[in-house]
Parts: structure tokens; C-alpha cells; sequence
């Protein structure tokens, strides 16, 4: 799932919470295109956390997906949604920026 917010990765570091807006199928039924989200930046991710991310071999695609497992130094993500797969299973490995802690806006059907 894309994250579609300009600059959206832009302060991670400073330690506040973003709101992020999704953009795709690939987490449904947890998220919807249009829903949008908070996010807070994290040093510790438990696998089955819905989070923030940039895969290292598409660093200007920031997603929004389930964190699986570590691996190779980062996490193995991948969507609810098994019809789609935009997350490790074609992009590999990826660095998380934050996890999201709620949705604030469902999206109508």
C-alpha cells in the first residue's frame, strides 16, 4: 500500500507523530484506500505490527504494511491482502520509519 503524503518520511527522526494518508488495496480488510492514519516513529517493531516503511530498492516508496519478521538487517513486510504483492515478496527487505497507532479516518466504500 502507498503512502500518498508529500514529505510524508520528512522528520521521522524528530520523534512526532505523522499523519499518513493510504493509498491502494493492498491492506485491506485493515485499511482502506482513502483511510488515513497516525504514525509515531519506533526503535522496537513486534512482528504483526502495521507500519511505516521504505523498501531499500525503492527508497522513494514509502508504504504502509505488516511487519513479518526481521530480516537481513531489517523486516520482511507484507499486505493483508494476499492478491497483492507489493511488499517483500517483490521489493525484499525494508526499513521501518514508525508504526501506525491509529486510523483516524475510514474511508466510505
Amino acid at each position: 500500500m502507498v503512502v500518498a503524503a508529500a514529505g510524508a518520511a520528512v522528520g521521522w527522526l524528530a520523534g512526532r507523530t505523522r499523519a499518513v494518508a493510504v493509498s491502494g488495496p493492498s491492506m485491506v480488510p485493515t485499511l482502506r484506500h482513502g483511510d488515513a492514519v497516525l504514525a509515531t516513529p519506533v526503535r522496537r517493531v513486534r512482528p504483526g505490527d502495521v507500519v511505516i516503511a521504505r523498501f531499500r530498492v525503492r527508497p522513494d516508496l514509502l508504504v504502509v504494511k505488516r511487519a513479518v519478521r526481521p530480516y537481513r538487517d531489517g523486516w520482511w513486510l507484507q499486505g493483508d491482502n494476499p492478491a497483492v504483492t507489493d511488499d517483500s515478496r517483490r521489493y525484499g527487505v525494508a526499513d521501518v520509519l514508525g508504526r501506525v497507532r491509529l486510523r483516524y479516518f475510514r474511508a466510505a466504500r
